[in-house]
């Protein structure tokens, strides 16, 4: 126990120093995955000391390290770590605890009942709403249209449990032009295709058009059709009229899932809930607590407004399963694929726990205005403009034609102030800017602005 004592304190200084020296750290990583993995060296033929495993751990790894735990991350859509869900975290790891059912860890389900009650709450969802704990979006965008699937099918008088898709009516999946790219995966892994999907163009904002989804879904009611909406477009930020959309799709019993993976925490704040209003009436939703929650990686949330069609589409039971009893409450791998699964509970009630309710709402809050603040001081520079309407954490900047946007990019990447990627929306490249990280400060804005200013006139200079 001496030499695992020893081997944790020395893992918790490299967290502490790690995590204290974020605020100035070179954003990205100097090392490539080539040298990260020749450094790792071969297979040892005998054990190694845990001090020595330690040391070799962290002088390989650190140089590969992406920085994206800091506040100048603004890549993809990728929240840091709170400390109280960054230690409760670190805690699961050492209780090792597999959160299949009760049978296995009554804690940790317990914590996911109270934890997914607590995320309802504050997103106004329906309180009788099941909620999976997921590895993240892509997982619970899966099991949503895994449910989805499941009910249209059903009501058209065919069990896709027991049938499969063979044979079966053909489903339609409505989707905005402009969605997540998790969507067609989802729909490429439960079996329904690619063909399947049908497009729904988008507003000037990048919302779905809810006038065009009423002409693309008609009137015929027999289809089996799922529609997808989306709080958060992954470029704009822009979220669909989810009262628009819920109408118009139940009025022909389709299913309506929400990709909400970073959107949906616009609920929680009242200063932006309205953009979401009407949310609540949707089938499910998807969520991610790794963005805007800021919880360790991996944290997501599928939520289901019917339990028992969630647990019917996911559930599954065997002879040596102790637990798996019939009338059992559902939960844990009911809910989700995995059944070896992390207990991710104890880490987001944690962060729920450590902020409240005012402090969820402060975080979103927060966000947005560091967003509103990279909108207005990059529009102050000279041949730099924002390209969308700001609404919530998402900046699309325009600085140049594309040729001029890709070197920005790798030069801001390589400058190391901060790291953000490009992205091409109505066929303009641009930068785009995603504001998650709960330590991010307007100092850190004026930094970064200050980099792009520099930056950008030394390649038109070169």
């Amino acid at each position: 126990m001496d030499n695992l004592r020893a081997g944790l304190t020395r893992a918790v200084d490299t967290i502490v120093q790690y995590r204290e020296r974020l605020p100035e750290s070179h954003v990205a990583p100097v090392a490539s995955r080539a040298s990260v993995r020749e450094a790792l060296g071969d297979l040892p033929d005998d054990p190694t000391r845990l001090d020595q495993v330690i040391d070799e751990l962290i002088s390989a790894a650190s140089p590969g390290l992406m920085t994206s735990a800091g506040p100048r991350y603004y890549g993809f859509v990728i929240g840091g770590s709170l400390d109280a869900a960054l230690v409760a975290d670190v805690i699961t790891s050492g209780w090792d605890q597999c959160a299949y059912n009760v049978a296995l860890s009554p804690a940790a389900i317990a914590f996911e009942d109270v934890a997914g009650g607590w995320i309802k709450e504050l997103l106004g969802l329906p309180s009788s709403a099941s909620v999976g704990f997921a590895t993240g979006g892509q997982s619970a965008n899966t099991v949503g249209l895994a449910a989805g699937r499941w009910q249209v099918l059903h009501q058209r008088g065919w069990d896709v449990g027991l049938d499969g898709l063979h044979g079966a009516p053909p489903i339609r999946v409505v989707v905005c032009a402009e969605r997540h790219a998790t969507i067609d995966r989802s729909v490429r892994l439960l079996g329904i295709g690619d063909n399947a999907i049908v497009e729904v163009p988008p507003l000037p904002n990048g919302a779905m058009d809810t006038d065009a989804l009423r002409d693309v879904l008609g009137n015929d009611d027999t289809a089996p059709t799922i529609v997808c909406a989306a709080a958060g477009n992954v470029n704009t930020g822009a979220c669909d009229d989810m009262t628009a959309v819920v109408d118009a799709a139940h009025a022909l019993g389709a299913w309506v899932h929400v990709d909400g993976a970073f959107g949906l925490w616009a609920a929680a704040s009242p200063r932006t809930a309205h953009l979401v209003q009407g949310v609540e009436l949707a089938d499910s939703w998807a969520c991610d607590g790794h963005k805007w929650l800021n919880v360790p990686y991996d944290a997501g949330y599928a939520i289901c407004a019917y339990p028992e069609i969630h647990a019917t589409a996911l559930a599954y039971t065997a002879s040596y399963l102790t637990g798996q009893v019939v009338g059992r409450e559902l939960g844990g791998g009911d809910f989700v694929p995995e059944s070896s699964r992390r207990a991710r509970g104890f880490a987001t009630w944690a962060a729920l726990r450590s902020l409240g309710r005012s402090g969820v709402a402060d975080l979103v809050d927060r966000c947005c205005d560091i967003a509103r603040r990279f909108a207005a001081r990059l529009d102050e520079l000279e041949g730099v403009e924002v390209a969308n309407d700001v609404v919530l954490n998402q900046v699309l900047v325009r600085v140049g034609d594309p040729e001029l946007t890709n070197r920005l990019e790798l030069a801001l990447q390589e400058d190391g102030t901060c790291w953000m990627g490009g992205t091409t929306w109505r066929d303009e490249r641009l930068l785009r800017i995603s504001v998650s990280n709960w330590s991010t400060t307007p100092d850190d804005v004026d930094r970064v602005v200050a980099a792009i200013g520099r930056l950008r006139a030394e390649l038109i200079a070169a």
